[in-house]
């Protein structure tokens, strides 16, 4: 696990008196106190810099993130609760692993202000579960590979043989998202016709995809034109600019909500408590989405991608941890995963 830290606290006698200053008004308005200046988050969003950066200059407190992956995040921090070392204040994780970690008492509960214009959905607030987003997932490709006549025009296309040895996605067998992903296809796509959606998948997989362990180590396969389509998260045409990535326009685009929570045995809760509140908020929302490329639940706001402003994005169905187990083991089957 490789933890960045993205801003280094200043020792106290370093410290300027104007961001002395600062820091004490924010601990003042928060009730905070100055051993909680910090903030340690368990994420497997990425590219999250520029949010700490501002997150400090708004409240004082230095943003420290531990980048896991989804297959990696329960494994990791269940070994580390178990041990008595989870350092984590925030956890943030797709909901399948939201839902587990809240069954094992490892979630604070936490009522925000900053979530009075979140849908209702979204709001779990008895858990200490609040949804910011929207890990929507699409048909990446490289415009440099794939003419605009090529481009798929439904998801079924992925299916057509002319993709064989083309496409890229996480391993359906283990990554929870696109585990959720195909089933949802089943249900939004295919209308709950098991033959057609089967079928799909059998074609799916008779076009040898390539499997990675997470949506994060696609780009670079589409960029390289390695595999130049790909099951993945349109935020990368923001974060990997400028590579000739692009999205097939398919509606509904899909995918698992995005949430947070406070860890039960959080080292600094109040801390934790401002940063929820901040990361709830429209500013912040603004950031995650223009800069990220995130498709989050703040009113109003779009990542910068062509058409993303108008498309359907929906969550979808929130599968239980045994559910993920049973669908994984049968994906295994259906594309030959060894």
């Amino acid at each position: 696990m490789k933890k960045k830290v993205l801003i280094v606290l200043l020792a106290l006698c370093c410290i300027t008196p104007a961001v002395f200053a600062r820091g004490k008004k924010a601990a003042a308005s928060t009730s905070r106190t100055p051993s909680e200046g910090r903030v340690t988050i368990y994420t497997n969003v990425t590219g999250i810099d520029p949010l700490m950066d501002d997150l400090r200059a708004k409240t004082g407190i230095v943003g420290e993130f531990t980048r896991i992956s989804t297959t990696q995040f329960l494994t990791t921090v269940f070994s580390e609760f178990e041990a008595g070392n989870l350092k984590a204040d925030i956890i943030q994780a797709p909901i399948p692993v939201m839902e587990r970690l809240r069954g094992n008492g490892l979630l604070a509960t936490y009522t925000s202000p900053a979530a009075k214009s979140y849908p209702s959905w979204a709001k779990r607030e008895n858990d200490g579960i609040y949804m910011y987003g929207i890990e929507y997932v699409s048909i990446l490709y490289n415009r440099e590979f794939i003419g605009p006549d090529d481009v798929p025009k439904r998801y079924q296309d992925l299916a057509d043989p002319k993709w064989k040895d083309m496409i890229v996605m996480p391993d359906p067998s283990i990554h929870p998202t696109t585990i959720s992903w195909l089933v949802g296809l089943r249900e939004h796509i295919f209308n709950n016709n098991e033959q057609r959606w089967r079928a799909f998948l059998s074609g799916l997989s008779a076009n040898t995809p390539l499997f990675v362990s997470s949506f994060s180590d696609t780009p670079e396969v589409i960029e390289n034109g390695e595999r130049p389509l790909g099951i993945s998260v349109p935020k990368y045409i923001v974060t990997n600019a400028p590579a000739p990535l692009d999205w097939a326009r398919i509606e509904p685009v899909m995918g698992s909500p995005r949430a947070m929570a406070i860890s039960a045995k959080a080292p600094h809760p109040t801390a934790a408590r401002l940063f929820v509140d901040y990361w709830l908020s429209a500013q912040a929302g603004k950031i995650l989405a223009e800069q990220v490329g995130e498709y989050v639940l703040s009113p109003g706001i779009f990542p910068p991608i062509d058409g993303m402003d108008k498309a359907r994005v929906i969550p979808i169905e929130e599968l239980p941890d045994e559910d993920i187990a049973r669908w994984g083991a049968e994906f295994q089957l259906i594309f030959n995963i060894n």
